[in-house]
């Protein structure tokens, strides 16, 4: 019996709750900020173009923030990154509700608010993660992809309701209160740095897996930071992840719009595109088992190959069935590519770099997010159709999984 295990149960898995909780929180305020847009614009007199630009930039510093995270967590650990992301905020958020000016409130909610998510996003407990998990890796950090998804599902209408009820003012300043009570113990006590020599091994599996771990830890220890960037499947898995953010993020800022010019009536649309975010939080569970037991490239893969003959399925799709069964099928691959880059770069590369890596590899999902916000709404108005988004989007997807089936098993 270790400190680690009581009775079956392995503590790493209430590291991986803490870090669930953690990314719903996170994810669901980054990624929520329509029920804020009208709100804040009305309040203060920004114009929608103004506070647009607001947002599109504190996007972009949240994936600036990322690599910087994962240096951070490489240097000092990740309990002082959580607790200086949620120090951060907490004062950004206070900071938002008094700024009355575009440069302040730019600064407050753009940057600020934007740095201090970073710091407490999946890019800071990717890492403890790799390092408490072995045989079940894939199956943690998918639930990471699980809490990603919850959020978007359950942040949306909460906060949609207590801004109606309390104001934008007094909801930000709510969820920075009840995100620092979550965030403040799930750093000091659930987050433990030092895992078990053997992780999460089955006692017959010792042995061997001690051996294995050891030569593969020897190997990549070697290996510094500028060494990782200037290997081929460091950049495949950018390239598949500036393709996700690029697919994710048009659907998310251009899918409704693009489903009512089509006919559909706004109920539908909203209803189609939350149906895809409903089944993602299901289908994580499944693809988390399967990802323990399949090489992780082919899964990662047929996650792009299905997502991007979806995009094509949404374009061409003319009844409600048609919507649902596309949207259904979409959400069963919508979360997983996010978590099975994350799983093979720790399998790559080693639990040591990995932050660092993914906060970098995360930032080229952000680039992807901004290129594909701005190219829906152009496209759109110069064309008049919009086939070249999200069929651009089909094209990369496919391009990316055909990418996907040539990352190495191991580095050589």
């Amino acid at each position: 019996m270790t400190q680690s295990k009581v009775g079956s149960w392995y503590f790493g898995w209430n590291i991986v709750a803490g870090a669930s909780l953690l990314t719903l929180l996170t994810v669901g305020m980054r990624m929520g900020i329509g029920p804020f847009f009208l709100p804040i614009a009305e309040d203060l007199g920004f114009s929608r173009s103004l506070l647009a630009g607001i947002v599109a930039i504190g996007m972009l510093c949240y994936g600036l923030a990322m690599p910087l995270a994962g240096y951070l967590v490489a240097r000092f650990g990740t309990k002082f990154v959580l607790l200086v992301g949620m120090t951060i905020v907490v004062l950004s958020s206070i900071w938002s509700v008094y700024a009355r000016t575009p440069w302040s409130f730019f600064l407050a909610f753009g940057v600020l608010l934007s740095v201090g998510l970073a710091f407490t996003s999946p890019v800071s407990v990717t890492p403890i993660i790799s390092r408490w998990f072995t045989r079940q890796r894939g199956m943690a950090l998918f639930f990471l992809s699980t809490g990603s998804m919850a959020g978007i599902a359950v942040m949306t209408p909460v906060l949609t309701v207590a801004i109606e009820t309390f104001g934008w003012q007094t909801t930000l300043v709510g969820y920075s209160v009840i995100f620092a009570l979550l965030a403040l113990p799930i750093a000091l006590f659930v987050m433990r740095e030092n895992a078990p020599a053997q992780t999460d091994t089955l006692p017959t599996q010792a042995g061997v897996s001690s051996t294995t771990t050891t030569a593969a830890a020897a190997a990549t220890n070697a290996m510094t930071m500028t060494q990782a960037v200037r290997t081929v499947p460091f950049w495949k898995i950018c390239l598949g992840l500036f393709t996700c953010g690029f697919s994710m993020n048009l659907l998310g800022t251009h899918g409704m719009p693009m489903l009512m010019d089509h006919g559909f009536d706004s109920t539908t649309s909203s209803f189609g595109i939350g149906l895809i975010g409903l089944v993602a939080i299901f289908s994580t569970l499944v693809l988390g088992r399967l990802a323990d037991k399949i090489p992780r490239r082919y899964i990662l893969s047929t996650i792009y190959l299905i997502r991007g003959l979806g995009f094509f399925a949404l374009l061409i799709v003319g009844t409600h069935y048609e919507l649902y069964v596309a949207a259904a099928v979409g959400g069963i691959v919508w979360a997983g590519s996010i978590a099975m880059s994350s799983a093979i770069l720790a399998d790559l590369y080693g639990v040591r770099l990995v932050g660092m890596l993914y906060g970098w590899t995360y930032l080229s999902h952000q680039v992807g997010a901004m290129i594909s916000s701005w190219l829906g709404g152009w496209a759109y108005e110069a064309y008049g159709t919009h086939w070249v988004a999200f069929g651009s989007a089909g094209v990369l997807l496919i391009l990316a999984a055909a990418l996907s089936l040539t990352l190495p098993t191991k580095l050589k």
